[in-house]
């Protein structure tokens, strides 16, 4: 390093740990990192991920079907481990058939994070999405949506009212409510609602899937037994809880300060006490599904990093759960299609940006999904 000589690492630089990513004492930046068979978490996992420069994968003869009596429960999270499950509407689709998004408004001054998670879940391909609002932002609300719907939903029986009439296949909560305690009661409130609908309707998936986000998970933080309680009831809703690193250590603060786990530990730990999906967001973002499987995301860009972007990413995920992708694989489906739209926006990109300019890699997946048809 000091010479400033070029250097090319073989499996891992050493010095990275590749289980976890972290940096063993010391570590040398590679130029070019040459592995075996697929890529370790430690090549995708910060700070890891930094000191490898080029990956190179080399084919050493270890072919797919040895990879698969591993029984490998761990993925970069690439196109190929969601395509097929990708929705394409089908000839006859009406808007309801595409799936049905509700998302909560906060109030008349934090009403800007329900309509970009909104028109998120529109882009994605939800065929109806529904910005739920207390009466006092309805005026709000109303100067900013035109084809995104609105209802009156200030009191939980506006919100049941909503449900028993129009049975959405996902909804959002969090973004703009405010991190208060009352918010959290109302959030295990809808949980255990769209369980007992579920039950009583018969079926797994009255309730759909809750995503939730932001003030949902800072205020679910002061009772989060009562949370992981509730994701175990009999037909509890589909969770997806979406934490940065702050509302991760709020959420699981013994998880967070476990310096024995790396990151991917860390998400596959909360994962299975949450009942949820999980999606440990970052510049390397871990997704983790409640039985263990993990996929690790690697096409992130700092331009992601500005005020809304992850109401957008909450929109995408119920946008694509609402079309009946599987939890696992429409949230790992949603976090790369977000981190890819943001990277190739590139610089000045700010939220409001993102919804619109999903278009271009939507195409191209639609395209990718219908040639495997």
């Amino acid at each position: 390093q000091a010479l400033r000589l070029p250097v090319v690492a073989i499996d891992l630089p050493s010095g990275v740990s590749g289980a976890s990513g972290e940096i063993l004492s010391r570590a040398f930046r590679a130029e070019v990192t040459v592995t075996f068979a697929r890529k370790k978490p430690g090549h995708l996992l910060l700070p890891g991920r930094g000191q490898c420069g080029e990956i190179v994968l080399a084919d050493i003869g270890i072919g797919d079907g040895i990879i698969a009596q591993l029984a490998v429960s761990t993925f970069e999270n690439v196109p190929d481990l969601w395509l097929r499950e990708f929705p394409v509407p089908a000839v006859d689709a009406h808007k309801y058939k595409r799936g049905h998004v509700g998302v909560f408004s906060g109030g008349p001054s934090a009403t800007g994070a329900a309509r970009l998670s909104a028109m998120a879940a529109a882009r994605s391909g939800a065929g109806a999405v529904t910005v739920l609002s207390p009466g006092n932002a309805m005026q709000v609300n109303a100067t900013h949506l035109t084809s995104i719907m609105l209802r009156e939903a200030g009191s939980f029986e506006e919100v049941q009212e909503f449900l028993t009439a129009r049975h959405p296949e996902a909804l959002v909560f969090g973004p703009g409510l405010g991190p208060k305690p009352k918010v959290g009661d109302f959030a295990l409130q809808l949980i255990k609602t769209l369980a007992e609908g579920a039950r009583a309707s018969q079926t797994a998936n009255h309730g759909g899937a809750i995503v939730l986000d932001a003030d949902a998970i800072t205020s679910l933080a002061h009772q989060p037994q009562a949370l992981f309680e509730a994701a175990r009831q009999p037909n509890a809703p589909v969770l997806v809880i979406t934490p940065h690193e702050g509302e991760f250590g709020r959420l699981f603060p013994d998880i967070a300060g476990d310096k024995t786990m790396s990151k991917l530990d860390k998400a596959r730990a909360a994962a299975a006490r949450a009942n949820a999906t999980i999606v440990y967001k970052g510049a390397d973002t871990v997704i983790a599904a409640p039985v263990g499987k993990a996929a690790i995301n690697s096409n992130g860009a700092p331009w992601l990093a500005t005020a809304g972007s992850g109401d957008v990413l909450s929109g995408i995920i119920a946008g694509l759960l609402a079309q009946g992708m599987p939890p696992f694989e429409g949230t790992c489906a949603a976090v790369w299609l977000h981190a890819e739209t943001g990277s190739r926006f590139g610089p000045g990109l700010i939220a409001e940006d993102l919804p619109l300019a999903l278009l271009p890699v939507l195409r191209e997946l639609f395209d990718a999904r219908t040639a495997v048809l």
